[in-house]
Order: structure tokens, then sequence, then C-alpha cells
């Protein structure tokens, strides 16, 4: 499947919009028509198609976008910091298109990117942190080259945990010194889930219809999950991590958020591709289709698949609308097999505990992150045209110098109740890669690879035949320590209104399979759901932190 483009009608129609329920969200925040057009939850087919048809223009809609982050951010606080070039670029889009050049899907659709990948423009990158203030990067991280070379208008910066989750394991998730606390639109006293909450949390909420984030360890499912939407992390070594402040160059990727899987895989699209500054995207063995659109599937295409699921070990408190989901799957001919895999606790760590920080050495996660932070942060930093910081030590006594903002002595700001006991770790290690560092990665990699992922997408029948799966849906960090690409959905609520999430995993360079079997599994709950569940705003005025 890796013909030609599908034409925007016929995504459109494999990604089909149910009705929405907005009947509990306050008048204020709701979405208001932009010259007579209905916006909610609008896609980007839809919108290609307004401006093809001059209903509206991508200058009015930019401007309809920063209206939406002036109203909602005061309360989301989603947004860092907005591009004032947005609507200058806008109109020369629209211009392009006014004299019949069209650069692709993503022409003249505002995307928000995450703060810590770099753009070359009148805004500030500073993974949310105040210490990055004033810094000069030398060029846009290459991602947002190929945005802009796609078409599209980087609307702003979205807002994150600081440093992506990297200071410490006790913190506020999606708050940051710069951005402040954002918050989850279904219920602002519920976590947005981190560290790519404001990219999440915009999407979900109508800021704009797409945006970009990264991970290193579930920081794109977490937040796409928690907030209703679609979320997709490739494979590491998919997206270029160049221009982008770094946490390891073994697990960290660039991936995309959508309220649909078609809008999620056109900013995967353009994003996905290999760059010279970045090793990792020039492996041979990389894969990419000319498309991933090309992938998009109905709810047809499920008979016949396989999809292994770990019910006992992982799932044994699936919500009702997996169960739902599972049921709704089967009848649609599709086979779900219950695999046996242990938590990925169990898998890497032999006392089977959580061994981002306590678990031996040679086994952790950890051990690898540290060092690859030590020196992916500091030849970041010193890359940049001018910086008030030029290495991870300057940051840390930057912290410490300024405690009331930032928050480095435990006890002093609710965010960070430990300080920053993680970036000391990190300076300690130096970045030494010692036989305990490739002894961990080894490990770790073997765990979930081999051991992990790649064995649980074959299994044996009862009647001794091996049987590949479609797809596997097991724990995100599995995925994030293999370095293999997992995507979100989002199948309703949960008991609270939270938004409950499925996510699939596969092997290296599977970003297609995933993109299949997702948009068939959306395809068929949108059918079975008969409506989506959008924000609410629940608690509209909470201001409390942490979250």
């Amino acid at each position: 499947m890796t013909g030609s483009l599908p034409s925007w009608p016929t995504v459109r129609a494999l990604s089909r919009k149910p009705p929405i329920k907005s009947a509990s969200i306050p008048e204020r925040l709701r979405m208001p028509k932009l010259n007579c057009r209905d916006m909610h939850e609008i896609t980007i087919a839809e919108l290609q198609h307004h401006y093809d048809q001059r209903h509206f223009s991508c200058t009015d809609y930019t401007a309809y976008c920063l209206e939406r982050i002036r109203v909602l951010n005061p309360y989301l606080e989603a947004v860092i910091e907005t591009n004032p070039e947005a609507l200058a670029i806008a109109k020369q889009l629209d211009d392009e298109r006014l004299a019949g050049t069209t650069r692709g899907p993503l022409h003249g659709i505002p995307v928000l990117i995450k703060d810590n990948i770099a753009t070359k423009d009148s805004m500030q990158t500073t993974a949310g942190s105040w210490a990055l203030l004033g810094s000069v990067v030398a060029k846009d991280a290459f991602i947002v080259s190929r945005l802009r070379d796609a078409g599209a208008i980087i609307l702003g910066h979205a807002n994150m945990s600081e440093w992506a989750s990297l200071r410490s394991e006790r913190y506020s998730t999606g708050y940051s010194p710069r951005g402040g606390q954002t918050r989850n639109p279904y219920d602002l006293r519920n976590s947005p889930f981190g560290s790519s909450s404001g990219s999440a949390v915009a999407v979900a909420a109508n800021l704009v219809p797409v945006a970009v984030g990264t991970e290193t360890d579930s920081s794109i499912i977490g937040p796409a999950g928690a907030n209703g939407g679609v979320g997709i992390k490739p494979t590491v070594g998919h997206t270029s991590r160049a221009g982008v402040i770094p946490i390891s160059e073994n697990m960290d990727t660039v991936g995309s958020f959508g309220r649909t899987v078609a809008d999620a895989a056109a900013v995967l699209d353009a994003i996905a591709g290999a760059d010279d500054d970045d090793a990792y995207t020039t492996v041979p063995e990389r894969r990419q289709p000319l498309s991933y659109l090309s992938y998009i599937s109905s709810s047809d295409l499920l008979e016949g698949a396989r999809f292994g699921l770990p019910v006992k070990r992982c799932w044994e408190l699936v919500s009702q609308s997996c169960k739902t989901l599972f049921a709704a799957m089967r009848r649609a001919g599709a086979e779900i097999v219950e695999v046996d895999l242990p938590s990925v606790e169990e898998r890497t760590n032999p006392h089977g505990t959580w061994d981002w920080k306590h678990g031996e050495p040679a086994k952790s996660e950890w051990t690898v992150a540290k060092v690859d932070a030590y020196n992916g942060i500091n030849a970041y930093l010193a890359n940049l045209v001018n910086s008030p910081v030029r290495s991870l030590e300057d940051v840390v006594n930057y912290n410490i110098n300024n405690n009331g903002t930032e928050g480095a002595i435990p006890g002093t700001v609710p965010a960070f109740p430990d300080g920053q006991p993680k970036f000391h770790e990190i300076v300690a290690s130096k970045g030494v890669r010692d036989t305990t560092y490739h002894s961990a990665l080894a490990h770790i990699q073997k765990q979930t690879q081999e051991n992990g992922i790649d064995a649980a997408l074959s299994y044996t029948s009862t009647d001794g035949k091996s049987v590949k799966l479609d797809a596997l849906g097991v724990g995100q960090q599995y995925a994030a320590q293999a370095g293999y690409p997992i995507t979100t959905i989002p199948i309703g609520l949960d008991a609270d209104g939270i938004p409950v999430g499925l996510s699939l995993q596969q092997t290296a360079w599977g970003e297609g399979e995933l993109v299949k079997w997702a948009s068939a599994i959306e395809d068929l709950w949108n059918r079975e759901s008969g409506w989506r569940d959008v924000p609410a705003f629940r608690n509209l005025g909470a201001k409390n932190v942490p979250v």
C-alpha cells in the first residue's frame, strides 16, 4: 500500500465523524461558526474543502485559532507562545492557492509544536524553562522545516512538562514555570499527562486541528489517551530529532496528534524523513511508504484480522468502553488473542518494580536515559547561537539561583516537591558510556524487542501453528524502551468522564500497519458508539497544583 495518495474525498469518507455531545459545554467556550460554517472537531480534509471552495481562507482560520487560544488558554494553559508571524504566513499560503499552487494536505493548516522543538523565528524554544529564555537557535528543527515546506503554519509553541519530565520523578504533569499548569479539558482537575501535555490538550480543545510532540517514554501516547485524541509515536529514527531538546538518542522520537487517525497520519507524512544530522534516520533498515494516508481503512478490513491483548496480566481492569469495543471487533470478524506478556517491569527488572530509577543499574532504562541526557542536552546547548546557559550544570545552577520560579530546592514549589534530583543524577553521570550503560541498553532492548513485542506478535495456536498478529495492545513502556511505533485512539469515557484510549503496537517501521488498523477500529467505534465524546470543561475554575 505505497502507491499514490488517496483523494481527500476518499479520506473524508473513510474518516467519518459521528455526532458530538456538546450540550454540557459552557456557552462561552463553544466553537463559534466561521462564515456560517460549523468548526467543531473540524478535520484537515474538511478545512481543505472549505479553502478550495473559498468558504473561508486559511488566514481566516488562522485568526480563528488565535482567537480560540485567546479565549481558552487562560483556563487550559496549553500554549506557551503564539507566532506573531502566523497571519502573514497564512496570507502567503492563501496567495499561493489563489495562484493555483498547493503544497499538499497540510497547506494552510495551523500546527502547534511542543516547546522543546526549535523554531528559527520570532518565538522562543525553552522546554518550558526560564533558563532558556533568550536563547537563539541556529536553524529550525528538521521536522519544523519539513512542516513549513508542506505548507503548515507554525501557530505557536505548546506547553509541556518542563524539560520533558526529566527533572524529577515527583512533579505536576503538564507544568512548566514558563507556561504554567496545562489542564485536561474534560475535567480541569484531572491530569493532562505529559510531557507533551499542551500538544494533546490543544487538539482536544479545538485550539488547533493537529499538533506535534515528542516522546521518550509515554510522552505522546499518555497525553493523547488522557485527552481523547489520536497520537502516533513512530519508530526511533523515523523522524529526525535534530533541533529537538533531547533526553535519550535511543528512545526519543517526534510524533503527531490529531482528532482522527487520518489527521495524525497527515502530519506524520510531513515530519517523517531521513536527515543527515540524525544518524538514526539513515540506517539501512529504515522503511517509509509514500504516504500513510494510503493506509487509512474502514471497519470492513477487520474481518479476519488478529489482535493480541495480554488480558489477564495487563488488562485485568479494562473499562466498559474496552469491553464494548472488543465485542464489536469480534462481531466485525476480528479475532482477539490473549497473549501471555508480562508487564514491562517484570520483563526488564527481575524484581518486577518500575525501573525508571529504582531498577538494577545494568538493567535499567534510567541508566541509559541519564547518560544520553547529559550528552544530548550539553550538545544542544553548546550549538545555540546565543544562550544564558551552556551546559546542564548551568541549568542546575540557574534553577537554584532562581528557586522562586524554578523550584530547585525541595519543598518550596508545589509542582516540584523534590526539587530537581534527576538533574543531579544526570550531572553526576558525566555522560560516561561505561559497561553498565551498554549492559542496560542491551538488556532493555532485548527484553522489549526480541523477547517482548516481536515475540508477542507471533503466537502458537491450539493446533500448533505459528500465527502472526496484525497488531498488539500492551503497556506503552514496551514501545518506548524498544524504540518501536505505537498509536492510541479514543474509545469513549470512563466512569469519571475521562477519556479512554486503545493503544496498538507494531514492530520497528510498522507505522503503516498501525495507521491501517487504528483507522479501521476508529471507524468501527464511530459506527458503534454513534457519537464522539468531546471535552466538557468540567471544574473550569480549577487552579490546583500539582495535578
